[in-house]
């Protein structure tokens, strides 16, 4: 059983910047697709972000240009570098991963981002 723990929520102002960390449990993990995805207050989850083992990496329209997905296989930790935030981006952050694409496996607990006007 594998388990994925967020970190790095907060509170931010508009037009800021905040990096999320989610790091998995297993070495092996190393080789599933990681993802992010998001869930605001009455709205639906939705995806964010994913990387492949081999570095491709896809992204919803509404964060292209601001959101950056990376990861580090040597430390099993994946990365979501957001900038320009938005009071839109408030939600709960979820880290995710699995063996195909979209990565919806394994699921963290999230982290809550906070964007304040």
């Amino acid at each position: 059983q594998v388990q994925l723990v967020e970190s790095g929520g907060d509170l931010v102002q508009a037009g800021g910047s905040l990096r999320l960390s989610c790091t998995a449990s297993r070495r092996t993990y190393s080789s599933y697709i990681m993802g992010w995805y998001r869930q605001a207050p009455g709205k639906e989850r939705e995806f964010v972000a994913a990387i492949r083992s081999d570095g491709r990496k896809y992204y919803t329209d509404s964060v292209k240009g601001r959101f950056t997905i990376s990861r580090d296989s040597t430390v099993n930790t994946m990365y979501l570098q957001m900038g320009d935030l938005k009071p839109e981006d408030t939600a709960v952050y979820y880290c995710t991963g699995g063996s195909s694409y979209p990565p919806q496996t394994h699921w963290g607990r999230g982290t809550q981002v906070t964007v304040s006007s």
